[in-house]
């Protein structure tokens, strides 16, 4: 079966065949990358977020590692919150707020609180939230 195709109707319809027997088809060339720039701007938030749930992951491994570290310098009798602060990279050391108790006062044990805010898609932006971290001194058992 042949191709029915006039000078004028084909004109008309803009490049548009029909066949006999088959339905109306138009070529389709450029569709996909009108497609991959409608479906980007949802593609690069979805990495954004992604990127962003990485860090703050990472904020929070470091919050808890600066705290251990602190409460290691403690049960030693160093200085804990230098102890806390040697233990993050540069851009997070700034921003580390560390809360020291000694644990003399009554049945209070002795912690090193940590509290780091959480970059935003880079360092050198902060998000309204932030992590923080407690550790003590290694428990006795018995």
């Amino acid at each position: 079966m042949g191709q029915i195709v006039k000078k004028g109707l084909a004109h008309l319809l803009g490049g548009w065949h029909v066949s006999v027997g088959s339905r109306i088809r138009h070529c389709n060339r450029g569709q996909a990358s009108v497609e991959l720039l409608g479906s980007l701007p949802a593609l690069l938030m979805v990495l954004a977020m992604a990127w962003q749930l990485v860090l703050a992951g990472q904020t929070a491994w470091l919050a808890a590692n600066a705290a251990k570290v602190g409460a290691r310098a403690q049960a030693v009798g160093k200085d804990p919150r230098k102890a806390a602060r040697s233990a993050l990279p540069d851009h997070l050391k700034g921003r580390l707020v560390v809360r020291a108790r000694d644990g003399s006062v009554g049945k209070d044990k002795a912690e090193i609180r940590v509290k780091l805010p959480v970059p935003l898609l880079l360092y050198r932006w902060s998000a309204p939230l932030s992590v923080a971290a407690s550790a003590g001194p290694p428990q006795e058992p018995g």
